[in-house]
């Protein structure tokens, strides 16, 4: 059954001010007795997390809808500062692109969460932005730590 995420209660409250702070979070969690609160295991996060480090190089292999963009100048602000809603459904083959495979293990994406911080820390291009379009570096390492926050305030300490 899929889980409605807008609605879930007793999410983490999660801030980050770095990429240290999303690795030293995922690595407690990676080691700790978790439970995730949504649809995807914490495996399935991390890689998805990656695959949007890596994407904000690389490039994303969609755009939003004109609607979307057009209006998005409006919320760039808000988005880069503010926790980022939950619930937010992307369609066809930007999902495909972005979801991630429900096989991963935790211990194969907290590596590939690992590189992809690395080459965020490392590497100065950046790629548009599928919403906003071009984003500096800064806007786009805000823009990441934010998704971060919002996709890992599913992952809770277990109940004993």
């Amino acid at each position: 059954m899929t889980v409605q995420t807008k609605s879930v209660a007793g999410r983490r409250t999660v801030s980050y001010q770095s990429y240290d702070d999303l690795l030293a979070d995922a690595e407690e969690m990676a080691h700790g007795v978790v439970q995730t609160l949504g649809n995807w295991s914490l495996g399935q996060i991390f890689k998805h997390l990656a695959a949007a480090l890596e994407g904000s190089i690389d490039g994303i292999p969609f755009q939003m809808p004109l609607l979307m963009r057009l209006i998005a100048p409006l919320l760039k602000k808000k988005l880069l500062t503010k926790p980022l809603p939950s619930g937010f459904q992307i369609a066809g083959s930007a999902r495909a692109a972005m979801e991630p495979d429900a096989t991963v293990s935790t211990a194969e994406a907290l590596d590939a969460l690992r590189y992809a911080v690395s080459r965020c820390q490392s590497e100065t291009s950046r790629a548009a932005h599928p919403l906003f379009g071009r984003l500096s570096r800064e806007e786009w390492d805000q823009f990441n730590l934010r998704h971060a926050e919002m996709h890992m305030s599913f992952v809770v300490p277990a109940e004993e």
